[in-house]
């Protein structure tokens, strides 16, 4: 079986961290990266790389298949010298003719057991493969950056992981197989035809060298773009219906379902023309190549070939029986040949978009981790911009004193939650410096960093498992009753307690949580955690007062004692906060507390108002 860092080659034979990686730089999967031909050229390399683990064992699949594919032809070439034997004048050798049936009914035997291990092998390969690309994808996907998946959608990290995963099977499966069966059938038909008669071996050859002909023009450079652009147009539409059914709820909620779905069928509209076109241009020439190529129009070419010489004299009736019996096998491979070939075509996009994804650049990890020393947290100079030269932040300063809240408010895009997640090391920044204890987070070793950092999301997200799984999902070896006390003190343990199975409750199947429920959920994980730095995203922008008040208090507990950073969509929920940091362009414009930045009448004061002239249900001042 092959190892994930036998299926890194596909990647730059260094982990991935290749400078030039376009996925780095933000690029999406199957984006275009030069012409169709340097992007064919580049799928191939990528295709060789990923298969070179699996050489030996494809090598044995072929020789299988070769053996399996001759001792199919043997029941047809008995046949035939059955055939031969008894037509020809005089009496019939007895001990030829069952030479002849035992030879076929060997051939038979061999073929079935040599066709059937070829395939077992095959499969074994293919499930190794797909292992390993799913064990390797899962490992570079937990170590990538996130905002690697803010600039992609999730049905175009799904369509890798799993569609082209998925693309490669029918490669290594059966193509191997069925590209050994249409290169050795017809060399071996085509030796004993010739031995037989070699002018009807070429009346033979006709529907094989056009269907070659056929094929190539089928496979033209024009061709390959059409197929690249089905590909990725198909690729858009599973994407679309992926973003549409994660956000049925939200969609429904505002009444936009009607124009999402006309959006939708203007994109599969618009993809069925594209693709009734690409099908026309082809569709002619592909027909006339499957009349050519069809056992009856080659029967009735060999009987007409067949017919002249033998009333000519030029060929014993005899002889035109091996040619009927073995002149599908000529043509037959052709189709297969073709059809092998699209699945080459479809594996080298699978695998280039696949090395795209294994190359996307990680977190790096230090090899000597360090220790913070305290729970300070301090930002120096902190710049951030994407690897496409957009600038986030500039030169950030800012100090979180131990056991204190900072919220941070400010327009949408201001750098609020890009600045937040660099604590965490959701993000590195790209100049300057974020310290915890002293010591660049940079340095600290990943399970040191979230044992002292906690991060509960806006959009808390539960697994298909049990709640005590849920809950204990960063500390697995917790016992039930500190998982208990988690979730009394986040305000949930009321409702799991009501349910038939308690904790042992599976979300998903045996209960369904509110946002109020999944938010408290995962308060209680950050609660098990007990980690002393706390980095809040707050999300009750859309609970009603009960709610509000619920998870506010919920919240007091958590931050009892903890250093926090507070991400603050509602203003009247940090008039508290020990300071509030303004931002706005990627800078601080504005840092003081509630009653100072307020009495100066500034930002904050202009946000406070242009909030509540919107009717968010508060009096400027009060701090309620």
């Amino acid at each position: 079986m092959a190892t994930t860092e036998q299926v890194s080659t596909l990647t730059d034979g260094t982990g991935g961290r290749a400078a030039d990686d376009p996925t780095a730089a933000g690029e999406p999967p199957g984006a275009a990266r030069g012409g169709p031909e340097e992007q064919a050229a580049q799928g191939r390399r990528m295709l060789v790389r990923l298969l070179r683990p699996y050489r030996g064992r494809l090598v044995a699949v072929l020789v299988l298949q070769a053996v399996g594919a001759l001792a199919g032809l043997a029941p047809l070439l008995a046949l035939a010298e059955i055939g031969r034997e008894l037509l020809a004048p005089g009496p019939a050798d007895r001990t030829a003719v069952w030479t002849a049936v035992a030879s076929g009914a060997a051939g038979l035997l061999v073929r079935v057991l040599f066709t059937a291990a070829a395939g077992g092998c095959g499969h074994l390969v293919d499930g190794d493969l797909h292992l390993s690309l799913r064990k390797s994808l899962a490992q570079r996907l937990g170590r990538v950056p996130l905002g690697w998946f803010s600039r992609r959608s999730s049905g175009e990290v799904n369509g890798v992981v799993q569609g082209d995963v998925d693309t490669l099977h029918h490669l290594i499966a059966h193509t191997p197989g069925e590209f050994t069966s249409a290169v050795v059938v017809p060399v071996a038909s085509l030796a004993y035809l010739a031995w037989v008669d070699w002018r009807l071996t070429l009346v033979a050859l006709i529907p094989v060298l056009f269907g070659i002909a056929v094929h190539r023009l089928l496979s033209s450079e024009e061709r390959r773009r059409q197929g690249m652009a089905v590909g990725q147009a198909m690729g858009r539409i599973g994407a679309s219906s992926v973003e549409f059914v994660q956000g049925i709820s939200v969609v429904k909620t505002f009444g936009g379902a009607g124009r999402v779905h006309q959006r939708y069928r203007r994109a599969a509209d618009d993809f069925a023309d594209f693709f009734l076109g690409y099908v026309a241009g082809s569709a002619g020439l592909a027909s006339l190549s499957a009349l050519v190529l069809a056992p009856p129009f080659v029967l009735l070419l060999i009987l007409t070939g067949g017919t002249l010489l033998i009333t000519q004299g030029a060929m014993p009736p005899a002889e035109l029986l091996p040619f009927l019996l073995l002149s599908v096998a000529l043509t037959a491979p052709v189709a297969a040949l073709g059809h092998g070939m699209d699945n080459i075509h479809a594996a080298e996009r699978s695998a280039d978009r696949i090395h795209e994804m294994l190359s996307a650049r990680p977190l790096p990890v230090p090899d000597h981790p360090a220790l913070p020393d305290g729970d300070r947290v301090e930002y120096r100079g902190v710049g951030f911009a994407y690897d496409d030269g957009h600038p986030v932040l500039h030169d950030i300063d800012l100090v979180l004193e131990p056991g204190t809240t900072t919220a941070l408010v400010g327009p949408s895009g201001a750098g609020k939650s890009t600045l937040a997640q660099m604590l965490p090391r959701f993000f590195d920044p790209t100049r300057g410096a974020v310290l915890l204890g002293g010591v660049d987070v940079r340095d600290i070793g990943d399970e040191q960093l979230y044992q002292r950092v906690a991060f509960i999301f806006q959009d808390v997200r539960v697994l298909r498992a049990t709640v005590a799984e849920n809950i204990a999902l960063a500390v697995p070896d917790a016992d039930r009753s500190a998982v208990v006390a988690a979730a009394r003190a986040a305000g949930l343990h009321e409702r799991v307690a009501a349910l038939p199975h308690g904790y042992d409750s599976v979300l998903g199947e045996d209960i369904g949580l509110s946002g109020g429920e999944a938010q408290r959920l995962g308060i209680a994980r950050a609660l098990l955690i007990d980690a002393p730095v706390l980095v809040l995203d707050e999300a009750m922008s859309f609970a009603d007062a009960k709610t509000q008040a619920e998870l506010r208090r919920a919240l007091d507990v958590l931050r009892a004692g903890r250093t926090q950073l507070v991400i603050a969509h509602r203003l009247e929920t940090v008039t508290r906060a020990d300071r509030i940091v303004v931002m706005e362009g990627g800078r601080i414009v504005e840092s003081g507390t509630y009653q100072e930045l307020m009495g100066a009448g500034g930002k904050l004061a202009q946000m406070w108002r242009a909030q509540h002239r919107h009717g968010n249900g508060t009096h400027e001042g009060t701090g309620r």
